[in-house]
């Protein structure tokens, strides 16, 4: 069954994507010209982010960026600040203390994203940092953090920084070398369109330079960055690379080209805004403060006495609609619509809020508008 796909990662996938996974695969470690193919997708990966850092593919789901730029930047008892205020933004203390470091976390408010001058104060304090992670977009709560205003302030500390933009690359501008990001960490299944399955990192040289020096060696094989370092010169890749997970990433970079980022990112950008003004429209309530919200997903509180496995059920099995619930502290208690990437076209967001209100009135709730059709006004 072909389902409308509107979570918040994996999204909707184009047929050509599909078709450049299914082409004859060549051996990747023997054959040169895959090197180039390679190389040439990591660079146009990099003008899409405005960066000149390194960048990398690695074979595995978005996490294992998380892991690996924990793994190689952390030594015993390294102090790290993990700016939390979401699920994700505290999960990187559980990376710093698997490989010895001291997270010290910096918590803010899960309703909104970080105030920068709280965070100001807080360093003015203490900023004897090695380094500190923050998420740009938390997608069980939908919080976007101006990862813009948070990195320049890291940096002008000394302090290096980890971004996890997994749910916001390519849905929200990203600009890596202005803004100071030393590791910014993506993956292939959100904005970028691509099938589940590939990591992509961005690597500075301030970040390698503190790899390369640390006392104690990186742990580990698989989330060591510094493997990668002469892979090209050297035309010998660390392990064996999935050819068809990234000859269809390289496909689905090429559509965003093709597209224009500039376009992309307006186009998510006048999807977010219309979709959160038109749940505020329907009577319902969106989980935190619309300027604080993503591009790339809207997650909305669940109204009172109604079941959230319940409402996702109909819409799955009556409306071939997936959307999602969320977890942790937010489990049962709001849903997550996913307009990102492919997901984020007119015709499926209206299609999903036409099914959401269908879905809701049948529940026992009415709202108190046309959802796709105000949707579509305010486009």
């Amino acid at each position: 069954m072909k389902y409308t796909i509107m979570t918040p990662g994996p999204t909707d996938v184009k047929e050509n994507v599909m078709f450049s996974r299914a082409e004859k695969c060549t051996n990747p470690d023997l054959d040169l010209e895959f090197y180039d193919f390679y190389k040439e997708t990591c660079d146009k990966i990099g003008k899409l982010l405005h960066t000149k850092n390194r960048v990398r593919i690695l074979s595995g789901e978005g996490i294992l960026g998380l892991e690996a730029a924990c793994a190689s930047l952390t030594e015993n008892n390294d102090r790290v600040l993990v700016i939390d205020n979401g699920i994700y933004g505290e999960g990187f203390k559980d990376f710093v203390n698997m490989y010895g470091g001291n997270p010290i976390l910096f918590k803010g408010n899960r309703g909104k994203a970080i105030d920068i001058n709280e965070l100001k104060l807080f360093l003015d304090k203490d900023s004897n940092f090695k380094y500190a992670t923050v998420v740009h977009c938390d997608t069980p709560s939908g919080v976007l953090n101006n990862i813009e205003e948070i990195c320049k302030l890291l940096k002008s500390k000394g302090i290096l920084t980890v971004v996890d933009t997994v749910s916001a690359m390519i849905g929200e501008e990203v600009k890596i070398d202005e803004w100071g990001i030393d590791i910014a960490l993506g993956g292939s299944q959100k904005a970028i369109s691509a099938p589940p399955g590939l990591s992509i990192v961005t690597i500075s040289d301030d970040a390698i330079n503190v790899m390369k020096n640390r006392k104690q060696p990186i742990a580990g094989f698989y989330c060591n960055l510094l493997i990668w370092e002469n892979y090209y010169e050297n035309k010998w890749f660390p392990y064996t690379m999935p050819i068809s997970d990234i000859k269809g990433l390289a496909t689905a970079i090429d559509n965003i080209l093709d597209e224009g980022i500039e376009n992309v990112i307006s186009r998510h950008s006048n999807i977010g805004n219309a979709v959160r003004k038109t749940i505020i429209d329907a009577g319902l309530e969106l989980n935190i403060i619309e300027s604080d919200n993503s591009n790339t997903v809207t997650v909305v509180k669940i109204p009172e006495g109604i079941c959230c496995n319940k409402l996702l059920k109909i819409l799955r099995e009556k409306y071939n609609v997936f959307i999602a619930g969320s977890f942790g502290y937010l489990e049962n208690k709001v849903l997550r619509i996913g307009h990102m990437g492919e997901s984020a076209r007119v015709d499926k967001v209206a299609y999903t809020l036409l099914s959401l209100e269908m879905t809701l009135k049948e529940v026992g709730f009415q709202c108190k508008v046309d959802l796709s059709k105000t949707f579509l006004s305010y486009l």
